[in-house]
């Protein structure tokens, strides 16, 4: 089977009908054994050293042979993905391109040339992707349970994180996925609600720190609610299909966005949000615009390469939770 690896979320479904495999290849970087050697390696390529990571990582994932095609989101994500693109094609690795409208009055209508153009690519159709869409929809439904059971601190802010970003691609093998959402679900159906009593809201892309959920649960917090993460799952239940990447938030502005954070931090009941940002991603800006619009505190921490939570976040991390405590508990 082919395995066929993505930049960023794209209509996964489309790639199940055409018979590959799906591959997100921002997993393959941050799962893999030393994904610090991963950036390594790029920049012993001539990838400049003040380039997100991910792409690094990204880089390095797919010249070695993690997939044989790549998808490339030349719109809606990263800035770099037309160069990262480039680098592949010129390495006679086959590409196929996928772009988000920025605007907002044509997005179906783009949404559906790009749903029609990507699917010829691969070799399939979008009415011959509808099967798989059947498939992924009873997973996205275990999916949105799993979520509110982490609002009921049934699950925790980890077992969420690690479980939503991974439904980009279904880890590449949807039975088996599922067969482990399976499980969890039924085991934390089982608990008892966490007894934390910050409740917290993290933003933006998910982040490269492999200890954060830890630190704050060790600290009294409870994450309940995991923006990116959760907007990759596609937790829209539009029955037009293509109407739910319409509705996905990721890829467009930043208002779009905080549309659903308000309502989210509302539902949720959430004290604080902390917004992680990635090292030289034009995403750090947004941030200004956030901070003026949030009605609750929020913290922002930035991260750079893989690995754990620096000294200097912790201390602001601490700070911030020691402040949110003294306010609501």
């Amino acid at each position: 089977m082919k395995r066929i690896g993505f930049t960023t979320t794209i209509p996964v479904e489309l790639v199940m009908a055409s018979g590959g495999a799906p591959c997100d290849l921002n997993n393959v970087f941050i799962t893999s054994e030393n994904p610090s050697e991963y950036i390594d390696f790029a920049e012993s390529e001539g990838l400049p050293r003040n380039i997100c990571a991910w792409i690094k990582g990204i880089y390095t994932a797919v010249v070695r042979g993690a997939v044989d095609e790549v998808i490339a989101v030349t719109e809606g994500d990263c800035s770099n993905s037309h160069a990262l693109a480039e680098l592949f094609m010129e390495q006679g690795i086959p590409v196929h391109s996928f772009a988000y409208p920025f605007g907002k009055s044509d997005r179906l209508s783009f949404l559906k040339n790009e749903f029609e153009g990507l699917a010829s690519s691969l070799g399939t159709t979008v009415g011959v992707a509808m099967e798989s869409v059947k498939r992924t929809d009873r997973v996205r439904s275990k999916l949105r349970e799993l979520d509110r059971l982490t609002v009921e601190g049934r699950v925790t802010g980890f077992e969420n994180h690690i479980t939503l970003v991974s439904s980009t691609d279904f880890n590449g093998d949807i039975d088996t996925y599922e067969k482990e959402l399976d499980a969890l679900l039924y085991d934390a159906r089982g608990r008892e609600p966490s007894t934390n009593s910050i409740r917290i809201g993290v933003l933006g892309v998910p982040t490269i720190f492999d200890d954060i959920y830890a630190f704050l649960e060790e600290r009294g917090a409870q994450v309940v609610f995991n923006e990116i993460q959760r907007q990759f799952s596609i937790p829209s239940t539009n029955p037009d299909y293509i109407a739910r990447y319409a509705e996905y938030t990721y890829p467009y502005d930043v208002f779009t966005r905080l549309e659903d954070i308000q309502k989210q931090v509302e539902e949720r009941k959430i004290h604080g949000l902390i917004h992680y940002v990635q090292s030289f991603c034009y995403r750090q800006m947004q941030d200004i615009t956030m901070r003026k619009h949030l009605d609750v505190p929020v913290l922002t921490v930035e991260g750079d390469g893989p690995g754990g939570i620096d000294s200097r976040t912790r201390i602001r991390v601490e700070s911030f939770l020691e402040m949110l405590e003294a306010k609501h508990v």
